[in-house]
């Protein structure tokens, strides 16, 4: 198992920096994403570079294209140089880097199953997100007709990079903030398993939050009205795999 750490950046020139040094300390090679960002994240994501160029690449995109749209750049760059698994982690610094060995075990135990994080919040987290959280939930686990997925829009995850390329390269995806629920839906789909992995999650006072409540909201509705008649089409599939576990 070959892992390296995908992480899509925006605009989180402060903040970037610390994640890449934890990441590197569980030794993971980093793809940086530029989102389109801004002149001064951009150099500092050169900078990374520059200072450990064996270790830390940038895939720029030149303009903005959503998390999704730079996740799917990243997974792609990821498999071309050779790796076969990837983590996703966030550029802001909300995900724990602690929890990186508990991740990789899993997936070294089950290289064919994605595991994804299942936040343990603190008093830091928006009230608002986190109750919305819940609606999203049900319908993951509506379109699913499973709770095998605990919580789809957790961003820190280890990817099997194979399928998972196989997927986005033939599958339109969201690209902006609904990416994260549609792909692990669409896996799900496809028949794989989903390990979940507990993980503290925190939002820095500080941080800078994309989330455009009023069109990401739109996109993941959407979204979630798509893969419901995506599931109906399913629907023998699924419920066959429920009766043959």
């Amino acid at each position: 198992m070959k892992v390296c750490a995908v992480i899509p950046v925006y605009n989180h020139g402060e903040a970037v920096g610390a994640v890449v040094k934890a990441v590197r300390g569980h030794g993971l090679p980093c793809v940086l994403v530029d989102d389109g960002s801004e002149p001064g994240c951009a150099a500092v994501l050169d900078g990374l570079a520059r200072e450990d160029s064996e270790h830390v690449a940038v895939v720029r995109l030149p303009q903005n294209e959503g998390k999704g749209g730079a996740m799917m750049a990243g997974l792609r760059s990821a498999l071309e140089r050779g790796y076969s698994h990837a983590l996703q982690i966030d550029a802001d610094g909300q995900h724990n880097a602690n929890d990186i060995p508990r991740f990789l075990a899993l997936a070294k135990a089950q290289p064919d199953t994605l595991v994804c994080g299942t936040p343990v919040y603190d008093e830091s987290v928006p009230k608002g997100r986190l109750y919305g959280r819940y609606a999203t939930h049900i319908w993951v686990w509506i379109n699913t007709l499973s709770f095998a997925i605990r919580d789809s829009m957790c961003g820190f995850r280890v990817y099997p990079l194979k399928p998972t390329v196989a997927l986005i390269d033939s599958v339109r995806i969201g690209k902006r903030m609904d990416f994260d629920v549609e792909v692990l839906v669409r896996l799900f789909w496809r028949g794989m398993h989903i390990l979940n992995q507990p993980t503290q999650v925190r939002y820095p006072t500080d941080g800078i939050s994309h989330f455009d409540v009023l069109w990401d909201n739109v996109r993941i509705s959407g979204m979630h009205a798509r893969l419901f008649f995506g599931m109906l089409g399913r629907l023998p599939v699924l419920l066959w795999r429920k009766v043959a576990k």
